[in-house]
């Protein structure tokens, strides 16, 4: 009896509550033909993807190092989310030419603003490598000498394929390294700057709608791929030329209901579906609350300031998404974890696990979980004193500056000429950094979080006792000190320590309070920290990748998908509305009358443009109008994570409906445990897009170059 209800829950857990969950690999797609049909696909499997370049593979980008774009032409268009541009746009934004206040959109090619450092990059092939990687290569064979013979079978293999693509080649671990599949790849580094609304639409509802739903944001911004006469990747040239593509999307106008079938092709960056109860519970009672707090404290610092000032808004806005965006999404992910009672559940499976297990003797797999329980447990308060350093001390900008401070010292330390130390050190000054820095702004911040850090450390450098007793145990008193005597404070003071650099005068570094916080800090956690955590994430490396390979002989019948790792996968569902809390009547789709409900000009995050307003009052809509409004955003069910963000959201014949930007608040534990009731993908309406683009910005030129279908 006791086995049958065992077998019930392990049933439950890996199907029913997850029956619509899944990242899956392109090229093993056409093993799920049958279910994508059934679902509804009505595109020839091998469209999705196949290595000839004709894919629609081939027709998204990893946009930067952590979001998803889409080709939209045949001229290299590109379109993404409002918030992947972000920090590219803050870079070219200024109060003069204030791109978040009044958004841009070019009128022509020549208009299109070069982006420095933005690349984009191309999946051209993926293939599965694991019997080049790992012959013969026992399970249990010591981790670092295993590691250090797939290090060196990963770099052959690597360039043989560089070698006879002439394109990049990286091999990636799946499966918790149980596979490994190789993936070439081109970039483009040529970027420029197409559209991008204002906050007033591409972050409407802010931080406080962030996550949440009904949502009204016009989240996306266009960016175009410039090429060399070649169609290949150059750096920028102003004789290059709009890139090329073979393959684009079609754009689909006719819209959705609620039940059609919908796909998210893009780069889910990080999940861990499979991971013990034990690690779970780190997550839960350790990284989320800690994170929480800290930054609960910093972003109220941040807004309020930024909130009195433009320019200082100008400055943080990035920093500040980045940050709002982690914390609130943890308070959801904490919530969904209760909720769902994720670490009881695991727990109940990881019991028939172990009854399975012990009945494989001849396998590695009967101490697996006992050894899990004893690492974790080991390392519990050496991860909490490091979650508080990273959140609270590495958390303010001046600390984080002695890193700088220190590269400057082993300059010199090298004894090199002073004409080149100099020159070197100038060179390290950073000012792209106090470009987006306040130093009033920073000084609150760390009034505010080294209390945090000293009333919850269970130990710390002894330079931080020693120094908080030397200012009679008076934060703002030692801030003060802190923020008048750095060089660190201020590019102007980098840039004299720099000029006037002579050999000896790296005791100024050695005396710099933010080289000392820096290193006192660092040098802790490197001896006290860093070691405990490195064993224990070796060891857990070994584990994870048994336990994976355990649960997958388990439960041979559940399909086993790899945990997201930046890589590009399709995920499939349905247009679905959401009752998170019961029947609350919610819809799958939210329109223009809606944003414009919630304008308050007095609250930035819900400054709807006068322009947007006008054209909503005339009912201007061209041909984007529906029922006297326009569709804005909608939700499905499409198991999602960050990074794909600015995915591209399909129908069923494979052709462009909207693009995607954010979860439900609810089901943002999907990263851990997907739960269909609850775990809905956010998007946006690409007729919200269509329309912001030619009747808000005045850019209408761009849909000639686009291939607009009905259905």
């Amino acid at each position: 009896m006791k086995k049958a209800i065992l077998s019930a829950i392990s049933l439950l857990i890996f199907s029913s509550p997850r029956a619509k969950e899944g990242l899956w690999l392109p090229p093993n797609l056409i093993d799920r033909q049958n279910d994508l049909e059934v679902s509804g696909l009505r595109l020839p499997i091998e469209k999705l993807y196949n290595p000839d370049g004709t894919g629609l593979n081939n027709a998204i980008v990893l946009f930067g190092s952590g979001c998803t774009a889409e080709v939209i032409s045949s001229k290299g268009l590109l379109l993404t989310n409002h918030h992947c541009g972000y920090g590219t746009v803050q870079g070219l934004s200024s109060v003069k030419n204030d791109y978040f206040a009044n958004g841009f959109f070019a009128k022509n090619n020549a208009q299109e603003i070069p982006c420095p450092g933005l690349t984009v990059t191309f999946i051209r092939k993926i293939e599965n490598v694991t019997d080049k990687v790992l012959y013969y290569l026992p399970d249990t064979m010591k981790n670092k000498i295993r590691d250090s013979i797939i290090a060196l079978r990963v770099a052959a293999v690597e360039k043989d394929y560089e070698k006879s693509t002439g394109l990049d080649a990286t091999i990636k671990p799946y499966y918790n390294g149980n596979q490994y599949w190789v993936i070439v790849t081109e970039t483009y580094k040529d970027i420029r700057l197409v559209g991008f609304p204002p906050n007033g639409i591409g972050k409407f509802g802010g931080d406080t709608d962030n996550w949440m739903w009904p949502r009204h944001t016009g989240d996306f911004s266009m960016f175009r791929i410039y090429a060399g006469k070649d169609n290949k990747p150059a750096a920028y040239s102003k004789d290059n030329r709009p890139y090329r593509a073979k393959a684009y999307f079609a754009i689909n106008t006719s819209g959705y209901k609620e039940g059609d079938f919908t796909m998210v092709y893009g780069f889910p960056g990080y999940t861990q579906e499979y991971i013990s109860s034990y690690q779970l519970k780190q997550v839960y009672d350790i990284t989320d609350p800690i994170r929480i707090q800290a930054r609960s404290i910093k972003l109220d610092i941040w807004k309020n300031n930024m909130d009195n000032s433009r320019d200082l808004f100008i400055k943080y806005a990035s920093k500040f998404a980045h940050i709002a965006n982690g914390w609130k999404k943890w308070q959801g992910e904490m919530w969904g974890l209760t909720t769902n009672n994720v670490i009881d559940k695991k727990r109940a499976y990881e019991n028939k696990f172990q009854q399975w297990a012990n009945d494989q003797p001849a396998k590695p797999y009967a101490g697996i979980l006992p050894a899990m329980d004893l690492a974790t447990q080991a390392v519990n308060d050496a991860m909490r004193n490091d979650e508080y350093i990273k959140e609270t001390v590495l958390g303010i900008e001046l600390v984080q500056q002695g890193a700088t401070l220190d590269k400057m010292l082993q300059c010199f330390r090298s004894k090199m000429p002073v004409a080149q130390l100099q020159d070197t050190l100038k060179k390290l000054c950073n000012k792209g950094f106090y470009k987006n820095y306040d130093l009033a702004t920073d000084k609150q911040v760390f009034r505010a979080l080294m209390p945090l850090y000293f009333s919850n450390s269970t130990g710390m450098p002894a330079y931080y006792s020693r120094t908080y007793r030397g200012y009679n145990k008076n934060f703002a008193h030692w801030a003060n000190d802190v923020y008048r005597r750095s060089a660190a404070t201020g590019i102007d003071k980098m840039e004299a320590l720099a000029e006037g650099a002579q050999a000896g005068d790296s005791t100024k570094i050695l005396a710099d309070p933010a080289w000392k916080l820096y290193t006192a800090v660092t040098e802790y956690r490197t001896k006290k920290i860093v070691p405990l955590m490195q064993r224990y994430y070796n060891k857990m490396n070994t584990l994870n990748r048994l336990y994976m390979k355990g649960q997958m002989e388990e439960s041979p019948r559940h399909d086993f998908y790899p945990d997201a790792n930046l890589t590009l996968r399709l995920t499939y569902g349905h247009v679905k509305g959401i009752d998170p809390d019961g029947p609350a009547g919610y819809s799958y789709q939210t329109t223009l009358d809606g944003a414009i409900a919630k304008d308050n000009p007095d609250i930035e995050e819900f400054k709807v443009p006068e322009k947007l307003k006008e054209l909503y009052k005339k009912k201007d809509y061209g041909r984007w109008g529906v029922n006297g409004t326009v569709p804005l955003a909608f939700i499905a069910d499409n198991h999602t994570s960050g990074g794909n963000s600015g995915s591209p959201v399909l129908n069923a014949k494979g052709q462009l409906i909207g693009t995607n930007f954010d979860r439900v608040w609810e089901g943002t534990m999907s990263d851990y445990y997907f739960d269909p009731s609850v775990c809905r993908n956010i998007s946006i309406d690409i007729r919200y897009t269509l329309f912001i683009l030619q009747k808000f910005g005045g850019a209408g030129w761009l849909l000639n170059e686009m291939k607009l279908v009905k259905n």
